[in-house]
């Protein structure tokens, strides 16, 4: 019996360069698929082509990008491979450099459109300004606006007309092209030339011939404001693959390896499987790898959630970027580069990123619809004119004026300037939104995963309670609460360990200043013990006392088993061979994580926990704040499949995180919300940040967003409404350049207006805003 040969795939990932809108991505995206053997997908936000063929088929790299660059666009093949082993990024460049190189040459035409339409537009609608040879000054100003600056909204049309699609960079084309052409037929053939010659103020619906007429403002502006528009855009863009770069940035540079019995620092990324390295208190852990000598506490919490530190002895498993806590660790390598935990979670993030199906913008798909009624009404108006005998002047000026009435101005504006008050207001309030694709999501986001640490909680252990054998006895509680405190907190005052330090804080607080230890010794993975004021202190886990032939009575045997099944550290405190005490320990929520659940549920979302901590852990803080739903014990890489589920059962998935461990989360999900106080890592690959780090602004969040995406929507309605109300007269020849000019001016004055309204938007969240922050 023979079996078939599994069939190998192979994946490829191409910088895609070009593109202008997401019907460009659809395009290069429907071209891809057409080939033999080849599945792609294509992301407008990332600017990638995500592309797998079989070995079988006779597919290259080259053909690939032979493909791509025969649809219009630009393809550029993938780098090789780093030393460390990890991928090179697409062309081979630093992964900001090509966002800078795009940038650049727009910024330089938008700044060239910007100071020359504005003198313009100025002209054409103050008719004082209007000085005998204004016409051709307008002319010289424009030109530089309607070639240079235009260039890209020319070529993309011309691109999309090869290949019989019509978007927003056609109309704009389109539009600006006739307003220009009929502009330089009026001033050399007509009587615009004329010196003298001004466009008076009158606001009238009269019949013209348009051989007097200009409209340089309108292909001027309508360029100065859509550059505006997508400079705007492609800075949003930028910090696309930020995510990645922070969080292999988040691993140790050197290392110090035994080579020969002899300690030798190198560059992590010259790091063998099977080298010994050593990690000091306070320093990363390389790569991962397994302990060979020596024993401490490892602070993961950046990777796995955990908001507890890690015991590590001889034998146990260790994740680079953690870091050592205390004591010195000999470490053998299992895995560098590639094979690390920390770059299969950049993978992670990678994968959901160019994964995420790309939002078409509002705009595009009006235009899809918008652009080619308008063009076939032009023609039609051409027709329509020469064969009732009007004479072809008449006839072209009808047909012009379509195009002109129909070119976007006020649509150019819809979109940035929204945007640009959304986010300075939220800005204002601690709320920072990478996008115009971001909003789309926040409107149909039913389901909210929380992180735990860091998020819900505090993300730093905190000394909750003192328990001492003395509870409940009249008069002694008190007193023998601040002398456990005192000695405790002294002790652990001399430790470097996380929970120690929470127990030194608490009691620093409560007692003030503490007394100093004595003869402090260290005992690893058990506690410590020492000398304070004369006493024989311990302080640890009960074994630690066990070994000192102590035991815990049972009123604080019993406070210790209700701590743990709580989700709680519980500390045992013992002197002068007695035990006296247990401390509870643990990552507190915040103040006002219980009041941000009530909101989000208020905003129509479904709360849900998700934490690599203990499911008791989970529990305890899911009651605390009013979530019913808890996802415990998660690893990293299984964050993203906990999403993934959740938008298989047809949910749609906002996720708010803080550590490395959520990135890739927050990457996969329809809306990632990432704390400020968190990881560079998961404020890259967040499409919102809450810079205060509150849970509760994340529900100021969500409504800011609704808000600035409906405030758009209502701009494209008007912007369009403008439009189609005036082309029954440009059609009708109807329409002088005077009030053409008003109407874009008043449909632009509306949308910055209608904008302008977000300024007034109020969180329910108490906070220090700046002097001078716009109230209500």
């Amino acid at each position: 019996m023979t079996t078939a040969s599994p069939v190998v795939q192979h994946e490829v990932e191409l910088a895609i360069g070009g593109m202008t809108c997401a019907s460009c991505a659809a395009r290069v995206e429907k071209k891809l698929n057409r080939m033999e053997g080849v599945q792609a997908t294509v992301n407008y936000a990332t600017e990638k082509a995500k592309v797998t063929f079989d070995a079988a088929a006779e597919v290259a790299v080259d053909d690939l990008v032979a493909t791509v660059e025969a649809t219009g666009y630009s393809a550029t093949p993938p780098a090789p491979a780093r030393p460390d082993g990890t991928p090179g990024p697409p062309g081979g460049d630093h992964p900001g450099a090509e966002a800078a190189d795009v940038l650049a040459p727009l910024r330089q035409r938008l700044i060239t459109a910007a100071l020359l339409a504005v003198p313009v537009i100025a002209m054409a609608m103050v008719p004082a300004w209007q000085f005998e040879y204004w016409q051709w000054l307008s002319l010289t100003l424009a030109a530089p606006v309607v070639t240079y600056a235009a260039w890209p909204f020319h070529r993309a049309a011309f691109t999309n007309a090869r290949h019989g699609a019509a978007t927003m960079d056609t109309l704009v084309s389109v539009g600006t092209s006739a307003a220009f052409l009929w502009s330089l037929w009026a001033l050399f053939f007509g009587t615009a030339g004329t010196p003298g010659m001004t466009h008076g103020f009158e606001l009238t619906v009269t019949r013209s011939d348009g051989a007097g007429n200009i409209y340089l403002e309108a292909a001027a502006g309508v360029t100065a404001f859509i550059l505006a528009g997508r400079y705007f855009e492609a800075r949003s863009k930028r910090t696309a693959g930020a995510a990645l770069r922070a969080l292999m940035e988040l691993g140790a540079n050197e290392v110090t390896v035994l080579r020969g019995g002899r300690e030798e620092l190198i560059r992590t990324e010259d790091l063998t499987v099977g080298e010994r390295f050593v990690v000091r208190p306070g320093e990363k852990i390389a790569t991962d790898g397994r302990v060979i000598e020596g024993s401490s506490a490892v602070d993961a919490s950046m990777l796995t959630g955990e908001s507890v530190p890690v015991e590590v002895a001889a034998g146990d498993p260790v994740t680079g970027a953690t870091v050592n806590v205390g004591g010195r660790l000999l470490v053998e390598a299992t895995g560098v580069g590639a094979d690390t935990q920390l770059a299969r979670m950049a993978k992670l993030v990678e994968d959901a990123q160019n994964g995420k199906a790309s939002v078409q913008r509002l705009a595009d798909r009006i235009s899809g619809v918008f652009v080619p009624v308008v063009i076939a009404l032009a023609l039609g108006t051409l027709g329509f004119w020469l064969g009732s005998g009007a004479g072809w002047t008449a006839a072209f000026t009808a047909a012009v004026s379509v195009l002109i009435i129909a070119c976007p101005c006020a649509l150019g504006l819809a979109t940035p300037t929204a945007l640009m008050v959304g986010t300075g207001r939220g800005a204002q309030l601690g709320i920072l939104i990478k996008g115009p694709e971001v909003l789309e999501t926040t409107r149909s986001v039913d389901t909210v995963v929380l992180d735990k640490t860091g998020t819900v909680t505090t993300g730093t252990m905190t000394l909750l309670a003192v328990r001492t054998a003395a509870d409940g006895q009249r008069g002694d509680a008190g007193a023998q609460e601040e002398l456990v405190l005192r000695l405790a907190g002294a002790l652990e005052h001399a430790s470097e360990h996380p929970i120690a330090r929470a127990v030194a804080r608490g009691a620093e607080e409560r007692v003030g200043a503490l007394p100093a230890a004595e003869d402090f010794r260290n005992v690893p993975g058990l506690g410590v013990q020492g000398i304070v004021e004369g006493h024989a202190v311990l302080v640890g886990r009960q074994r630690l006392l066990r070994e000192w032939a102590m035991e815990l009575p049972p009123v604080l045997r019993r406070a210790a088993s209700e701590a743990e099944a709580a989700g709680r550290t519980a500390i045992a405190v013992a002197w002068d061979g007695e035990a006296r005490a247990v401390l509870e320990v643990a990552d507190a929520v915040k103040p006002g994580s219980a009041e941000a659940v009530r909101r989000l549920r208020e905003l129509g979302l479904t709360p849900v926990l998700l934490t690599g901590d203990n499911k008791a852990v989970a529990e305890s803080v899911a009651a605390e704040v009013g979530v019913e739903e808890v996802i415990a014990e998660v690893m990293p890489e299984e964050k993203v499949d906990v999403v993934k589920r959740l938008q298989a059962e047809g949910r749609s998935v906002a996720m708010v995180g803080d550590g490395v461990n959520d990135a890739a989360a927050l990457a996969q999900a329809d809306l990632g919300l990432a704390m400020g106080s968190g990881t560079d890592a998961a404020i890259e690959a967040g499409d919102l940040t809450l810079v205060r780090g509150d849970l509760r602004v994340a529900a100021d969040a969500i409504r800011l967003s609704r808000r600035t995406l409906g405030t758009i929507k209502s701009n494209l309605f008007w912007a369009f409404a403008y439009n189609v109300a005036a082309l029954p007269l440009a059609a009708a020849g109807l329409l002088n350049p005077m009030l053409a000019g008003a109407a874009m001016a008043f449909s632009s004055v509306f949308v910055v207006a209608n904008s302008l309204r977000l300024r007034r938007f109020r969180s329910l969240t108490p906070t220090e805003e700046p002097a001078g922050t716009v109230g209500a």
